[in-house]
């Protein structure tokens, strides 16, 4: 996974489910900077403000229950430039004070859509709140994790399907 993919997949998932109860990862500033600090962003709270708002609109697209019309805000002002260099063109990318790590995060969605779609989604148990990107060959990862959803739904399975070729 290149280093786009992580601050994206990661953002995505500082949401998760834990014991039953919905966490935030980024839900304090303290948190929030912590976390943009770990992932070599810059941390002031305009930077945490702007990650909390990128993360729900990109968590809402990903679960197709929005367009990515909402992710306007923050790549206003993106560029990028190119220069000549010794070696070939070199290119810059120029990223909005306040709101940069917002646009990597939305830049790397936009690259993996184009380069792998459909292989970004959210974890098919509908109890988890995770996010997976699909590197295998066939497109057909279903969990987050093998060893903990797709146990505990493959346990569901065999649970029902058991259950309901008893006799009474």
């Amino acid at each position: 996974m290149d280093v786009g993919e992580t601050l994206l997949l990661d953002l995505l998932n500082t949401t998760p489910v834990v014991g039953g109860v919905p966490h935030d990862e980024l839900g304090d500033a303290d948190a929030g900077r912590r976390w943009l600090l770990a992932h070599g962003q810059p941390s002031s709270e305009d930077e945490w403000h702007a990650l909390l708002d990128v993360r729900l609109v990109l968590q809402d697209i990903v679960r197709r229950d929005a367009s990515p019309g909402g992710l306007v805000p923050f790549v206003e002002g993106v560029t990028r430039r190119a220069s000549l260099t010794g070696a070939g063109v070199e290119w810059t990318l120029h990223l909005p004070e306040g709101r940069s790590a917002a646009a990597r995060a939305v830049l790397a969605w936009d690259a993996l859509r184009r380069s792998s779609p459909g292989r970004l989604r959210p974890c098919a148990n509908e109890e988890c709140r995770l996010f997976l990107i699909d590197h295998s060959k066939p497109n057909q990862a279903r969990w987050c994790s093998m060893a903990v959803c797709g146990n505990r739904m493959k346990a569901r399975r065999h649970y029902q399907r058991t259950r309901e070729t008893r006799p009474s």
